[in-house]
């Protein structure tokens, strides 16, 4: 038996640029005020989840921000996104000669927020029902490649998978497999999931829909214990409606999303504006089973017209850079030489001559109300599209709503967002590009057989250098009638209040608040 590398092997060869769009930015104030333990940090969001099962695939960021103070998985990564590192699990697995036996020995010490002892069979329990999950259009296509999971003893279990998965460690590292009581502790999985119990920092306390969710000290934590008492996320669609909370005080955090008030807020007394490296990409979605979208030179158009530097001006104020690939920078394989379409109205043009609909057509874009960047992106757009006969119509929705029909490809086209969870570029591409990866080809319902193809290839290379070569290939090859209309790399942008300690934001876009306190 051998270790398995505490990182991806694509983690090990291709480096994170931790100044990613450009870099952490802030205006934190000297601090006088001493941190202290205690406190309650109050969130505000533009939306909400629609469920905290972990599981299944409307569980989002909304409600991933929720679960990951709750619920952990038995391995994790490091502060740069890149690396991975034992959680609950005591170390890195081992992994027999042919690569299809996982055995992973787990920590004794743990104990799920209730109390109850943390054992092998929880561990099965929630590998095997995120797995199962996948039939239901759940994020389980992660474990795919995986056909049994055996208890060996009370702290070890053995992965045994049906072929070389060279994502698999990194896959454990995901939320949907966090380690959850076995049978849920004796509830049903609705009831179970109306108040989860896990082994996280926090514990859920109560998610009043439309209003705020809670989470509290879980008094037993296996490690040290957070200092925070509780954490509030409000939601509050309205960027100014955030904005004025911040300043008064009513709320103590939020991520931008209306980057025109990043200035105003970077220099606000009291109020800490930082921008931490990401994984996130933003993107325009076409749903092809809309015609004339389903016709791959309309896509390409369309892909052609975006002016993605007039967007990042006009939008993000400067805080981003064009997307040039599928796989977001700062993930493993990204190729930064990679020829995406770029703002060039003549191809643009060429393509719609060569389309079925060469004088143009109408279409909707939905977008959530409130959103400022969503507006502008769309107003935008209409312009740009206008050069082509492409008359777009702009449909707003509220921010759940809006997103419950992108969900169920109820739309033409909607702009869409991915930040990574784990550091291997399988989550995604997966997720984006295989409309049998649950997530219905990033819901534009894509189907390419060649790209899915080289997907799959990746996903049972476990020679780094190989696995470069495909990516490269399906970095290239997806340009050509690609579904997503690449717009721009772009930060997380957070506002704290200047009493707001130690808080940290992952390029995965995991919020690390167990280290956070508030001060005096």
């Amino acid at each position: 038996m051998r270790k398995a590398m505490a990182a991806s092997a694509a983690a090990l060869t291709l480096a994170f640029a931790l100044t990613a769009c450009g870099g952490p930015a802030t205006n934190a104030p000297s601090k006088e005020e001493k941190p202290v333990a205690g406190g309650d940090l109050v969130i505000g969001r533009d939306g909400e989840g629609t469920t905290l099962d972990n599981t299944n695939t409307n569980f989002e960021n909304y409600s991933i921000a929720i679960f990951q103070q709750i619920g952990e998985s038995l391995y994790t990564t490091t502060k740069d996104g890149q690396t991975l590192e034992p959680l609950l699990a005591v170390d890195m697995p081992e992994i027999s000669e042919d690569g299809l036996t996982y055995t992973v020995k787990l920590r004794d010490d743990i104990v799920f927020s209730d109390g109850t002892p943390v054992t092998a069979k929880d561990v099965k329990f929630s590998i095997d029902a995120d797995t199962a999950g996948a039939g239901d259009g759940g994020w389980g296509f992660v474990n795919n490649a995986i056909d049994t999971v055996t208890v060996v003893d009370e702290t070890t279990v053995e992965f045994k998978l049906k072929h070389p998965w060279a994502p698999f460690v990194a896959d454990l590292s995901m939320f949907s497999n966090a380690i959850l009581p076995e049978n849920y502790g004796g509830k049903s999985k609705e009831e179970f999931y109306k108040a989860p119990i896990g082994t996280g920092p926090f514990m859920f306390k109560e998610w009043v829909q439309g209003d705020y969710a809670t989470v509290i000290k879980n008094p037993n934590y296996w490690a040290e214990a957070p200092k925070l008492d509780s954490i509030t996320w409000r939601v509050m669609p309205d960027a100014n409606t955030r904005k004025l909370a911040l300043k008064s005080g009513e709320i103590q955090a939020e991520q931008i999303t209306d980057w025109s008030s990043w200035d105003e807020m970077s220099n606000t007394p009291g109020l800490v504006a930082t921008a931490f490296p990401s994984t996130e990409l933003r993107y325009v979605g076409m749903n092809v089973e809309r015609p004339p979208l389903d016709d791959p030179h309309v896509r390409l158009a369309i892909a052609y017209a975006l002016d993605r530097e007039a967007l990042i001006e006009a939008v993000l104020f400067g805080n981003g850079e064009p997307a040039n690939s599928i796989i977001p920078k700062g993930v493993p394989f990204y190729n930064p030489d990679n020829e995406g379409p770029t703002f060039d109205l003549e191809k643009a043009k060429a393509e719609m001559a060569a389309s079925s609909v060469p004088e143009g057509f109408t279409t909707t874009m939905l977008i959530k109300s409130g959103d400022a960047t969503e507006a502008s992106i769309a107003q935008i757009l209409q312009s740009q599209l206008k050069e082509l006969g492409i008359t777009l119509e702009i449909e707003q929705l509220e921010a759940t709503a809006q997103k419950q029909r992108r969900f169920a490809t109820d739309y033409d086209i909607a702009i869409g967002g991915w930040t990574m969870d784990i550091p291997d570029a399988d989550q995604w591409t997966t997720a984006a590009l295989d409309p049998d990866g649950s997530l219905m080809s990033a819901y534009t319902n894509y189907d390419n057989p060649e790209i899915v193809a080289l997907n799959k290839q990746a996903q049972t290379e476990n020679d780094p250098d190989k696995r470069a070569e495909i990516y490269k290939q399906l970095q290239a090859d997806v340009t050509k009638d690609s579904s997503l209309a690449l717009m721009y790399y772009v930060p997380y942008g957070w506002v704290t209040s200047d009493k707001v300690n130690d808080f940290f934001v992952t390029p995965l876009g995991y919020v690390d608040l167990k280290n956070v306190s508030l001060a005096e």
